[in-house]
């Protein structure tokens, strides 16, 4: 098959439906649950601001626009390499301007873990379990997306219950440091969670800590957040899309992420 043909049958695929379309992003709004920084570190991201301009008024007659005050990492977002300390000799490829865009397109994997994380909020996805997934459905492929399901999405309409912090800390499900170590090995091409961040909620007591964020930006590779609807992906079989706004020096982005799912 020639790849104009893979094209043709992708588009009808569409068109008919026999291929869907899935939205993996969270609304993006005032109500968006935001993570802040201990005050002792200083500066953090502002809520978003959605500002009028103009609405079909007197101060624009015939259309409609707003400006925004929001962070790079707010909402359902891209991390890039350069967002962190082990990948900030990224230079060259490592923001969201200068990263390849056939990276933003591959196959994805997603480990489904929503029974473990409801019974347990700070549930870490380890490497032994994710070789066990491997066992039933297959290899991880390199240049492949791996996305850790576990319904969080769902608690996204309040910050209380989506950051979900008291007074020893955050608690979130995410990676083991061996889970990321094992994936890295694999020449994934990206990890994502449906949490806030792309490591769990516990992963500053790391070695080394935030170890998602640390050993994938590292590898000059990329993390998506706050994902949500993972529940209506398979394990394997779907493409994923995930391609960050163009922002000179980017360390990440708000972002619209689909997936094609086969019928």
């Amino acid at each position: 098959m020639t790849a104009r043909q893979t094209l043709t049958d992708l588009a009808a695929g569409l068109a008919s439906g026999s291929i869907t379309v899935v939205d993996l992003s969270a609304p993006l709004g005032p109500d968006t649950p935001v993570l802040y920084l201990p005050p002792e570190i200083g500066v953090n991201t502002p809520n978003v601001e959605m500002h009028e301009i103009s609405w079909y008024n007197e101060k624009g007659p015939y259309w409609a626009w707003r400006w925004l005050k929001l962070g790079e990492h707010t909402g359902t977002h891209f991390d890039a390499p350069i967002h962190w300390i082990s990948g900030r000799d990224h230079t060259s490829d490592g923001s969201t301007d200068t990263i390849p865009p056939r990276n933003f397109v591959g196959p994805v994997n997603v480990v489904d873990c929503s029974r473990e994380a409801a019974e347990n909020p700070d549930f870490l996805l380890t490497a032994e379990r994710v070789k066990a997934w491997e066992a039933e459905h297959g290899a991880i492929e390199r240049d492949s997306w791996v996305l850790m399901r576990t319904d969080w999405h769902r608690r996204n309409d309040s910050a209380e219950t989506f950051l979900n912090a008291d007074e020893t800390g955050p608690h979130s499900p995410g990676p083991s440091v061996d889970c990321m170590e094992y994936l890295v090995s694999k020449g994934i091409m990206g990890w994502g969670t449906e949490c806030v961040g792309t490591d769990a909620g516990a992963a500053t007591e790391m070695n080394p800590p935030f170890p998602a964020h640390f050993l994938m930006h590292q590898a000059n590779r990329y993390g998506l957040a706050s994902l949500a609807h993972l529940d209506r992906l398979p394990p394997k079989g779907a493409i994923l899309v995930a391609a960050p706004l163009k922002l000179v020096n980017g360390t990440g982005s708000p972002v619209r992420v689909l997936a094609f799912v086969p019928g």
